[in-house]
């Protein structure tokens, strides 16, 4: 589903990302771990070209994101072309961005009347749907200023699911939350796990990552250091590195 080929981004004379290698198989949990600074949500961000890449080829369900290839060179799609791409990609961010005029509702219906263009009827029959799957039913009419951090992020999710994607992106999810509000975010996130949706998770959620991911990458410094199965590199991790960061936050 993802494939990231040598990817290099710099910020300035920064390098965030230097050479990243990767593959996400569809239908698994990828998780992405590391330090702050690491790259990791600049690498979540290259994904749906929110991000442009310096150098590499990245590439969702076969197709390359953001260029379109002639001959030796890339060239980059029109930001039309782009946008259709990203439709395919949910995306959850750090701070929920909702809107905040919007109901929970109107959040989750907005993006299928405005870009699919659904009739109204048939995104709110949607958009009640999937606020009863994040367990958010009777929260549909409140505004976000109404409504908790953990249920604006499970409001958040249920507005990339209307889209209906094929991959979705989590840009650590929990991590603005309460911490007895994380579990909530992180059962709705089980769930999609178990329907057998597509996830690139970055998260310092570790128990989550051993126990719903499928495979897990850690990075520092712009560079993936160790990768495997998620219970193998956080029971016995290889290298130093990992073993450092690990010890902090285990």
């Amino acid at each position: 589903m993802v494939r990231a080929e040598q990817i290099y981004k710099s910020f300035g004379h920064v390098e965030v990302l230097r050479g990243i290698d990767l593959e996400v198989a569809p239908g698994e949990v990828f998780c992405i771990v590391g330090p702050s600074g690491s790259g990791k949500s600049t690498f979540l961000r290259c994904i749906n070209h929110l991000e442009k890449i310096d150098a590499g080829r990245l590439y969702v369900d076969g197709d390359l994101v953001g260029y379109k290839q002639r001959g030796d060179r890339l060239h980059e799609q029109r930001e039309r072309d782009v946008c259709a791409q990203r439709r395919d990609i949910g995306m959850v961010f750090q701070r929920f961005n909702l809107f905040p005029h919007l109901s929970a509702l109107e959040n989750v219906m907005e993006a299928p009347i405005r870009v699919r263009k659904e009739s109204r009827a048939v995104a709110q029959e949607q958009a009640v749907r999937l606020l009863d799957r994040v367990g958010l039913a009777d929260r549909r009419a409140m505004y976000p200023s109404q409504l908790s951090g953990g249920q604006q992020q499970r409001v958040a999710i249920a507005r990339a699911l209307a889209m209906q994607p094929k991959l979705m992106l989590f840009d650590e999810p929990t991590s603005a939350l309460d911490p007895e509000l994380v579990g909530e975010v992180l059962d709705v996130m089980r769930g999609l796990a178990e329907e057998g949706m597509t996830m690139v998770v970055v998260t310092h959620e570790m128990g989550f990552a051993r126990e719903v991911g499928d495979a897990l990458v850690f990075m520092d410094e712009g560079v993936v250091v160790e990768a495997g199965k998620p219970r193998e590199v956080l029971s016995n991790p290889r290298h130093r590195r990992t073993q450092a960061f690990l010890s902090k936050v285990l």
